[in-house]
């Protein structure tokens, strides 16, 4: 029996599988970019964008251990809807700073002075002032920099003077935002004038975004001139040889393989979406008697594969709908009936399906963007953000 215990597979939100295959063109790319900040040459941000479940996190993870070991200061934040960008941020530049390891211990109180100056800044006239928070920066907040109450004022002022501490050591400053398309429209803005303002100047900062595949769209409606600012680049689900590579890589660092006909079998059964592969790899290596892993270990462990991925992957997402926004879910999979991963539809035949105005369900179609459950590529027509979402309500939900 293939042990248990040595099961290489990771089929976890964000963690790293065991073999990063498919990824190496953006990991190459970035490392001159970072290159090429350093030596204060112009580089554009950069934004990733995927659906969920292809790898999205764990590449952003990725590239801020590239920057980690070039001697960059780095720091990682989550967005989360209605929730402001100064404190989540304060928080990962502190830790920048920290990284970035300064020799003059003055620039560096100011610098952490200014950032908890920002943080401490309680934005609009009903703000509680008692609620103030703490970065947990010793350093005295520096009045006058970074806390006019304009974010995008402010934001200009700080990155400059974190992306001036960063020069001084010709290195850089590298801020990974991840659910990107959660920032609201202010910090949104605020963050394209950022880098806008950056670029111009000529300073070592820049931002990796990651988000959801409409992330283009909500940059550029924040700012005409977003396109120019950022590199996108669509992360897609894995083709077969690194979809093969993903598999047989971690088996082989452990004295296993597969036969052809199981890794046809898996890429069938994965679509080569990063997520899948993991649980499948991890369900058939349980399962699997010995090794070399056939096609028929595939179809015995294909069972408990999905039902990890219903509980884990759309399940989870899918008791996050009201029973409302579960009736619109399961009549865009209707309307698909299966045609398309990501089930992509037309608002009008969503209505159809469910014998109502287009306008009545505009309250559970927008609950459903904010929520992340579905996207709009282009007017009038969404779609699920996760994988084959409609096959699981149409067999499952």
């Amino acid at each position: 029996m293939v042990d248990p215990i040595r099961n290489p597979y990771a089929p976890g939100a964000g963690q790293r599988p065991p073999e990063l295959a498919g990824r190496d063109e953006q990991l190459t790319a970035f490392d001159v970019v970072l290159e090429r900040v350093a030596r204060g040459r112009p580089e554009r941000s950069l934004v990733l964008t995927g659906l969920r479940g292809v790898g999205k996190t764990v590449l952003l993870n990725a590239l801020r251990s590239a920057a980690v070991r070039k001697g960059w200061g780095t720091g990682k934040l989550e967005a989360r809807p209605d929730q402001s960008l100064r404190r989540p941020l304060s928080g990962a530049l502190h830790q920048a700073v920290r990284e970035l390891g300064h020799p003059n211990p003055d620039e560096v109180d100011h610098v952490l002075g200014v950032i908890r100056s920002f943080a401490e800044r309680e934005a609009g006239a009903d703000a509680k002032l008692k609620e103030k928070w703490s970065p947990g920066i010793s350093s005295a907040a520096v009045r006058g920099r970074a806390d006019s109450g304009d974010i995008e004022i402010d934001l200009v002022e700080l990155l400059s003077d974190v992306g001036g501490l960063a020069a001084d050591k010709g290195l850089g400053v590298a801020v990974f935002i991840d659910e990107m398309q959660d920032l609201g429209p202010a910090d949104v803005s605020a963050l394209c004038a950022a880098c806008h303002e950056l670029s111009q100047s000529g300073l070592p900062v820049i931002v990796v975004g990651a988000g959801l595949p409409h992330l283009p769209a909500v940059l550029s409606a924040s700012k005409s001139y977003s396109e120019r600012l950022f590199s996108y680049q669509r992360i897609d689900r894995l083709g077969r040889e690194a979809a093969d590579r993903a598999l047989a890589a971690p088996a082989a660092e452990e004295g296993a393989e597969y036969d052809e006909a199981a890794l046809a079998a898996m890429y069938d059964a994965t679509g080569g979406y990063p997520y899948f592969i993991q649980a499948y790899g991890k369900a058939v290596w349980d399962l699997a008697p010995r090794a070399p892993i056939t096609a028929d270990d595939v179809t015995v462990a294909a069972p408990e594969a999905e039902r990890e991925l219903a509980v884990g992957f759309f399940g989870s997402r899918y008791e996050r709908a009201t029973p409302g926004e579960r009736d619109y879910l399961r009549a865009m999979a209707d309307a698909d009936e299966g045609i398309d991963p990501v089930g992509a539809v037309a608002t009008a035949d969503v209505a159809l399906v469910l014998g109502k105005k287009p306008q009545s369900l505009s309250p559970a179609r927008d609950s459903l963007l904010k929520k992340g459950l579905i996207y709009s590529g282009e007017r009038g027509r969404i779609a699920f953000t996760v994988p084959h979402f409609g096959r699981y309500l149409r067999t499952q939900a």
